[in-house]
């Protein structure tokens, strides 16, 4: 069946894109690469580029993202993933490649801004942009602004979300902690309440960052995304292991697994978390889980090395 999608074209395609997708939503990511060599349609191309992101191959990703938007360009995601693949090939880029790579990330986040105004994952990432980055690259307080006032009637949570991080960029802090709290009001969503722990974090006031992950994971009824994030939240802030190992252990044993928290990273995190309670057959047994998933993902490789 492989072998009739690889080469059949575009009706394959369509047939098999159920267990493309599937494939990485799973994380397993080699599968699917497999899956999709020497596809060149828009879709299977924006799936690749969406694997190799997760596997941190900014090179790759960025080229699967160019030939998707060859015949996808009036796509909103498509444009996302291509702003998201220049934002990651940039990361290890030198200081003049590194500008022009943003300046890519800008027109692409706001081209799949503009084709879809209700795509919120699209006005988040283009808010993170205008907050984060310099002006000389196009970021600026006024835009992040401007973009919130657009999305706050259709978009509440993202607007309070880009207000927030205006503010504590401001170092407002009592109009940030009011604009994330006002976001989980909005739907009591999870990922608002991960957002309200991170800021929590950041000002060093890890009881109420606990607390808000807390119920990030309770309203996170399937084990999704926002359970490895808040799990992710406390490793690196140093509150334990029983827990996050926990919480690690439930999105992995559930269905609600994505790209947007890959299962090979997943596997990754929890087996560096053995390895540091001291479980090293444990921490093998979960790196070897990643690199069947991924082999090309560079921190899996690196930490079985390690042990």
């Amino acid at each position: 069946m492989a072998a009739t999608f690889v080469f059949a074209g575009a009706s394959a395609w369509a047939l098999d894109r159920p267990a493309a997708e599937h494939a990485l939503m799973e994380g397993r990511v080699d599968e699917l690469v497999r899956m999709l060599v020497g596809s060149q349609d828009g879709q299977s191309q924006l799936l690749l580029c969406r694997a190799y992101y997760a596997e941190e191959l900014g090179d790759q990703a960025v080229t699967a993202c160019e030939v998707a938007l060859q015949t996808l360009h009036d796509d909103s995601q498509a444009q996302l993933w291509m702003g998201r693949a220049y934002g990651l090939k940039a990361r290890n880029a030198g200081p003049f490649a590194a500008m022009k790579l943003a300046r890519k990330v800008k027109s692409s986040f706001e081209s799949a801004y503009q084709l879809d105004p209700h795509n919120a994952a699209a006005a988040n990432d283009l808010g993170e942009f205008y907050v984060g980055a310099p002006s000389i690259v196009g970021g600026g307080v006024d835009l992040a602004a401007d973009l919130a006032d657009k999305i706050s009637g259709t978009m509440p949570e993202a607007g309070h979300r880009v207000r927030a991080m205006i503010a504590e960029k401001q170092k407002d802090f009592p109009t940030a902690e009011r604009e994330f709290r006002a976001a989980t009001a909005v739907a009591n969503r999870p990922e608002a309440w991960v957002d309200l722990g991170a800021y929590f974090f950041r000002r060093s006031d890890g009881k109420q960052a606990v607390s808000a992950l807390e119920h990030a994971v309770a309203l996170d009824t399937r084990h999704g995304s926002p359970t490895v994030d808040s799990a992710t939240l406390l490793q690196e802030n140093h509150w334990g292991l029983e827990r996050p190992e926990h919480w690690l252990r439930q999105y992995l044993e559930g269905s609600a697994k994505s790209d947007e928290a890959p299962t090979f990273r997943v596997h990754t995190k929890l087996g560096l978390m053995l390895k540091k309670d001291g479980d090293v057959a444990g921490a093998k047994i979960e790196i070897n889980k990643a690199l069947a998933l991924a082999s090309n993902y560079a921190p899996a490789s690196k930490a079985l090395q390690g042990l």
